[in-house]
């Protein structure tokens, strides 16, 4: 017996990976949170009993696995985009490890890489952003440590992806001014790769004149950088004529005699 836990991806059933999928396909029992997984993911799952957790708390689901360790039936555990960011796994993975269950992790589409899909963009470019900070704002389910505070995060002007920025968005762009100037990209995607998925491209100084909050409201993934620009910059060096490396060789010309 053992237990997966998927990710799921962003939204869209045909994102999740090949792994994960086959994955659903023969696990006896499929956990997943119906707030954030959406019903067409389940395609992939053939004869399984199907346990929506978004009612759940952690001793349910937790009974759950008790059940598939005396029933001896692999287990897949649905989470939303990427396990490893936000994916409340950890907690999991304590309480497998004191029922001695073993279990794997299968990666999955984190909703920043969908986020960057959808508007076309790259996150990182040569001599403006190397970095990338994920990040989102206090809520009622977890506290962000002051240290990683908006304003603190801002001062190295990286790029940063923001989870469920929505209804923090005026609070978000006010620290976000203090270290990046009013002329720097931003985008909001709602929903990425849902059937509703909506995006808006506008700037630091603009997004709170051209939105309206309500919009915006949860799944909400807000990118800020100077690496959103469509402005020509500079060209990275690994695809240079000039530039050698093991895979190339590039042919000095000979001085003339």
């Amino acid at each position: 017996m053992k237990v997966y836990f998927i990710g799921a991806g962003p939204g869209a059933s045909d994102l999740i990976t090949l792994r994960g999928a086959n994955i659903l396909g023969r696990a006896r029992m499929v956990l997943y949170a119906g707030s954030l997984v959406p019903l067409g993911m389940l395609q992939h799952c053939q004869d399984a009993e199907l346990i929506d957790t978004a009612k759940l708390d952690l001793d349910q689901q937790e009974a759950c696995y008790r059940r598939a360790q005396v029933a001896g039936c692999d287990v897949a555990r649905l989470h939303s985009g990427d396990p490893a960011i936000y994916g409340a796994t950890a907690e999991q993975m304590r309480r497998l490890d004191a029922l001695g269950i073993e279990y794997e992790i299968v990666p999955g589409v984190s909703s920043f890489t969908a986020a960057a899909a959808a508007i076309q963009a790259e996150l990182t470019k040569p001599a403006v952003s190397q970095t990338i900070i994920l990040t989102r704002v206090s809520g009622r389910a977890s506290a962000v440590p002051e240290t990683e505070s908006i304003a603190r995060l801002a001062e190295h002007r990286a790029t940063m992806c923001i989870f469920l920025s929505g209804p923090h968005l005026k609070k978000i762009v006010t620290d976000l001014r203090l270290h990046y100037p009013d002329d720097t990209p931003v985008a909001l995607v709602y929903r990425v790769t849902w059937p509703d998925q909506r995006t808006y491209q506008g700037t630091l100084g603009s997004v709170l004149k051209e939105t309206k909050r309500k919009d915006w409201n949860l799944t909400t993934m807000l990118l800020v950088g100077a690496a959103l620009g469509r402005d020509a910059q500079t060209e990275s060096s690994l695809y240079s004529k000039d530039f050698t490396h093991i895979f190339r060789v590039v042919k000095k010309k000979k001085a003339p005699k």
